[in-house]
């Protein structure tokens, strides 16, 4: 492929941009905002520029990957696109919208691709002549940097787009995983224990968000604990993926929203980018986690408790053929930094353990969240592992 275009010149469409324009691609960035696309050309600028500063590229290299990347406010400048990736709102009625503008535009044999998180990309494709060509390509935030590539084919896709595009992203130097046409695909979808649960912790009065993000870093190694990577993802996106997912799944219990994430959301305090969130940016506080034997023993429980929720819900989503074993892990492991793949993490922990604990919560709740997956009791059961 020569040209590929990218609509949408926020954080994610720009970096998708760079990946394209460093990998040898002419890049044709679109946005209908003036002011959005002049900021996107003015930060690939400087990002070349401190990339030429840190020895990563050469100022020859960086200056072809300035040139081979386009800014437009014109559509109908996609015409000789052979792909399209759309970063832009999360609204399928303006993406489907903007896939039947794409077709009087581009080439019947152009592919068009959708960035979104959580929306069904049979959905979107639904609205094209030709669905076949619609797939989704959902990089990680900023895609210049995280490896992770989901590659999620609808129900209309044809084989030979899948295959395609697979292999382009592959050459692009990310690291793809398949994911099936579910809402949230695998990222999203999984990762809603590690946010959720958290917060069903904090709102039983078991523990602050500090303890909670301390015990989840501290006894499980996360990089970040659940309510400060919400307050950096940004819980005005973090709450409406949850939403979104939770809607989708036909109001499923494990994916529902909480109270304390819609009221955050209500009052605009959607984390680091408003300087409130969970915590107080604009007024930080340190507190001091105590060390005695109590509190390490309430780490461990809320640790686990979050862990064995992490885990069933990769475990289902393997059971319903979301995603291979080796996809689902990698993916958590390279789209959100986990420490390792929940997978194998249950084998580390041992499946009868993992499932006494999910029957514990279970028994003491009577929710259907806390239901062990099929396939976790069918394993344990037959004594097996996952490796």
């Amino acid at each position: 492929m020569k040209q590929i275009g990218i609509i949408g010149s926020g954080a994610m469409g720009a970096g998708i941009a760079q990946v394209a324009a460093t990998s040898g691609h002419q890049v044709f960035l679109y946005d209908n905002n003036q002011t959005a696309l002049d900021k996107a050309k003015l930060n690939l600028e400087n990002t070349l520029k401190k990339l030429v500063e840190k020895q990563k590229y050469t100022a020859e290299i960086a200056s072809e990957i300035f040139q081979r990347t386009h800014f437009i406010n014109e559509i109908k400048e996609f015409k000789n696109c052979e792909l399209v990736i759309e970063a832009i709102i999360e609204n399928l009625n303006i993406k489907q919208t903007l896939f039947i503008d794409l077709e009087s535009i581009v080439s019947a044999d152009c592919i068009l691709a959708s960035n979104t998180s959580s929306l069904s990309i049979t959905s979107i494709a639904s609205a094209c002549k030709k669905p076949g060509r619609v797939i989704g390509i959902h990089f990680f935030n900023p895609a210049p940097i995280m490896p992770l590539v989901e590659i999620i084919p609808a129900i209309t896709t044809d084989a030979e787009t899948t295959s395609e595009v697979k292999n382009l992203i592959d050459n692009w130097g990310k690291l793809t995983v398949l994911a099936k046409d579910t809402p949230g695909f695998i990222v999203n979808r999984v990762a809603r224990s590690y946010y959720g649960e958290s917060i069903r912790i904090y709102e039983e009065g078991i523990a602050d968000f500090e303890t909670i993000d301390w015990a989840m870093k501290t006894f499980g190694g996360f990089k970040m604990g659940p309510f400060e990577l919400m307050d950096f993802i940004g819980n005005d996106i973090n709450y409406k993926v949850t939403e979104s997912v939770w809607e989708q799944f036909f109001y499923e219990p494990r994916f529902k929203p909480s109270l304390t994430q819609k009221r955050l959301y209500e009052a605009k305090w959607f984390g680091r980018k408003t300087g409130r969130g969970y915590f107080d940016y604009q007024n930080p506080t340190i507190k001091e986690i105590a060390t005695d034997e109590t509190t390490k023993q309430l780490g461990q429980y809320i640790f686990n408790r979050v862990l064995v929720m992490l885990i069933n819900e990769a475990i289902d989503s393997l059971y319903l053929k979301v995603a291979t074993k080796e996809d689902l892990d990698l993916a958590m492991t390279k789209g959100v930094n986990y420490p390792k793949g929940l997978l194998k993490w249950a084998d580390d922990m041992g499946l009868h353990n993992v499932l006494t604990k999910l029957n514990d919560l279970y028994f003491e709740y009577a929710e259907d969240r806390y239901r062990p997956s099929v396939l976790l009791k069918q394993m344990v059961k037959e004594g097996k592992a996952f490796y």
